[in-house]
């Protein structure tokens, strides 16, 4: 099934989807909002199912389902965990840094916890007070909502606790990042509010591009009305969600609501960095990525960060060419 949040106070206001995005009908009488329901979700989810099942059928008309009067799936959360599942992004990005990546980057994920207080709808702004030295960078990920889940789960098991699936755009200030890393405290003013796609769905709406912790789908981003990437979300994914979460619930149980995301999606080519989509490759999911990839070509880069007026568009489309989750769209701003 395919749910979403309307706007409406904080917490928005639950909604169910067809799969065509298209219609929709409020869940209001079986959970008030998507936390109300991942809080319920054993009592609710088969509630919410059938309405999905009558939406689709055409037993229940809905009404037109309209992607700009949605907030993040979450407009807010007890907890937003990145990580950062793409090693081959990683190691592009430490290079632009000069920063050494040690062996274990291979074989134990990289998490950090980000503000999740005040997430972006999927067509907000991206609000900025200045765009000179930030370093404005969009970030294409996969995100899931997890059920309560134990401390010390393993990985396998904790796979039967991903209840939705979605796709975000992980702002992240590229100027910031190395001084706040400098310090030795991690991501701060440098990791903004991130924005969530429209809707969120099960893993079962995902038939079998979702299969061990994988979703094998191109996740797209066009910049400036451009196609900048389509890497294989599935593809050279070092670490599946399993791994992700149970990283994440080593030293502490995890409470229904938590997101977790992958990182920047990014495809190898031959074992090397990707290349452009003009070029014949799946191009990126950052600016970071293309950049360090010039540095390496030519000494520098040449492609700018984000400025004022620029956009970013993200979408994942399944087999039929349907999008799944809607489409992410900001536009950076002045403010």
């Amino acid at each position: 099934m395919k749910l979403a949040s309307l706007k409406s106070g904080r917490d928005g206001a639950l909604v169910v989807v067809n799969t065509e995005l298209t219609k929709m009908v409020s869940a209001s009488d079986i959970a008030a909002t998507m936390q109300d329901a991942l809080d319920n979700w054993a009592t609710v989810a088969p509630k919410l199912e059938a309405r999905f099942q009558e939406l689709e059928s055409g037993a229940i008309a809905g009404e037109a389902f309209e992607q700009t009067n949605c907030a993040s799936p979450l407009p807010r959360a007890y907890q937003w965990a990145d990580g950062s599942a793409y090693v081959n992004h990683v190691e592009l990005v430490r290079k632009a840094r000069n920063a050494e990546m040690p062996a274990t980057f291979w074989t134990d994920p990289l998490m950090y916890q980000g503000g999740s207080d005040a997430f972006l709808a999927p067509r907000d702004a991206i609000v900025m007070p200045q765009s000179e030295g930030f370093g404005i960078d969009f970030e294409a990920e996969v995100a899931v909502i997890v059920d309560d889940t134990p401390m010390g789960i393993s990985s396998d098991d904790a796979l039967n606790y991903i209840r939705l699936v979605m796709i975000v755009n992980d702002v992240s200030l590229r100027g910031l990042i190395p001084g706040e890393l400098a310090k030795g405290f991690g991501f701060f003013q440098s990791k903004p509010s991130s924005a969530f796609s429209p809707v969120c769905v099960t893993p079962s709406e995902l038939g079998d591009a979702w299969s061990n912790g994988k979703l094998s789908l191109e996740l797209q981003s066009c910049y400036n009305k451009e196609l900048f990437g389509k890497p294989n979300a599935g593809i050279d994914m070092t670490f599946h969600f399993g791994e992700l979460i149970a990283h994440a619930a080593k030293t502490r149980p995890l409470c229904a609501g938590t997101i977790i995301g992958s990182g920047t999606v990014s495809n190898k080519l031959n074992d090397g960095p990707g290349k452009h989509v003009h070029d014949g490759g799946v191009g990126y999911s950052c600016i970071a990525e293309v950049r360090m990839i010039e540095t390496i070509n030519d000494g520098k880069p040449s492609t700018r960060f984000m400025d004022f007026g620029d956009t970013i568009e993200m979408e994942m489309f399944d087999k039929e060419g349907r999008s799944i989750f809607g489409q992410i769209n900001q536009t950076v701003v002045k403010g």
